[in-house]
């Protein structure tokens, strides 16, 4: 643990604002001998290329700064098509930003993202950098009438898209320690993460909270927020079929087989009603994880928070110890 605090604490190039830097997508697929997840990497990958990082000034109380970047999967709405993280960067005892390892963290379906940006305050408490990605449609990517009929399939497939790139995007910055970068997801947020961690190894630790597999029996039979999202997609004329044609396109059990288990940890609720235990318990055992990466707490959906700050320390500690590996 030693070398790897003094990794954190090892002082960072000065970044200002307007800054920008030169990036290149990493994402190798690599083979897939089944049909399936052959099929479901065609429609989620893309051609890898370069593109540029910008650093912005943050809303106060929304991070250090504002990171942007272009989609990968751009879908023809300029707002939507420009990808924005929260950087909540880690700091040193004199409060300068100091080079670490980073966690890409991937919001809850809520608005105002309260939960997603908790566990990255967290995380950059405990002296490694955090970058709370905006999915399309939230933060400064949100634009009325969205989602329409036409935009929900390609809108899921720049979503994860989006996160992947997030790990370029971020190890472009001089801060960050590319060595090691970690992927969180809480929610809507960890069935995303579920999928790019299935894509390919770009990350390194990649952490699920509340999220599993068997996405259609989440949209259909889920309570409280997915009954909400139900609504939601139906008053703007998405049908049924489209969900769940919608579904099959993400659904993380296609690609569970290529997850690295023993770099993913998977937590869940024993009586979550959102998302049914043994939706968790599909993910658990489709992606072989070890007994104790798959950790199950006495608590729902929503009760879970308490055990909010554990997982947090568990996720930076992990960070930290495996920079000195």
């Amino acid at each position: 643990m030693a070398a790897s605090l003094a990794l954190a604490a090892e002082p960072a190039p000065v970044v200002h604002t307007g800054d920008k830097f030169d990036a290149a997508d990493t994402l190798a697929c690599g083979d897939e001998s089944s049909p399936d997840a052959k099929e479901c990497l065609a429609h989620l990958a893309w051609t890898p290329a370069k593109f540029t990082v910008q650093v912005d000034a943050a809303e106060p109380g929304f991070g250090d700064y504002l990171v942007r970047f272009p989609s990968a999967r751009p879908i023809g709405n300029t707002t939507i098509d420009e990808v924005s993280m929260e950087w909540f960067a880690a700091r040193g005892d004199d409060k300068q930003i100091r080079r670490a390892p980073a966690v890409v963290v991937v919001h809850e379906s809520g608005r105002r993202m309260t939960v997603g940006r908790l566990i990255a305050r967290g995380i950059a408490a405990q002296g490694v950098h955090a970058f709370l990605v905006h999915l399309p449609g939230y933060g400064p990517r949100r634009v009325v009438g969205f989602p329409t009929v036409e935009q929900i399939m390609p809108a899921m497939h720049e979503a994860i898209a989006d996160v992947r790139r997030a790990r370029d995007a971020a190890t472009a910055l001089p801060a960050v320690d590319r060595s090691v970068v970690g992927l969180q997801g809480t929610s809507l947020g960890g069935f995303v993460a579920a999928g790019v961690a299935g894509l390919d190894h770009g990350y390194n630790r990649v952490f699920i909270l509340l999220a599993g597999g068997n996405l259609d029996e989440v949209l259909f039979h889920g309570s409280n927020e997915v009954a909400k999202a139900r609504s939601k997609l139906a008053a703007a004329g998405i049908t049924e079929e489209q969900i769940r044609t919608a579904a099959h396109e993400l659904e993380p059990l296609r690609l569970a087989h290529r997850i690295h288990p023993d770099e993913t940890w998977l937590y869940s609720g024993k009586f979550d009603t959102v998302v049914p235990p043994r939706c968790s318990q599909a993910l658990a055992k489709a992606a072989s994880l070890p007994h104790d990466h798959f950790i199950e707490f006495p608590a729902s959906h929503y009760s879970g928070i308490v055990y909010l700050p554990n997982v947090v320390q568990q996720i930076s500690q992990r960070m930290l110890e495996s920079t000195s590996k």
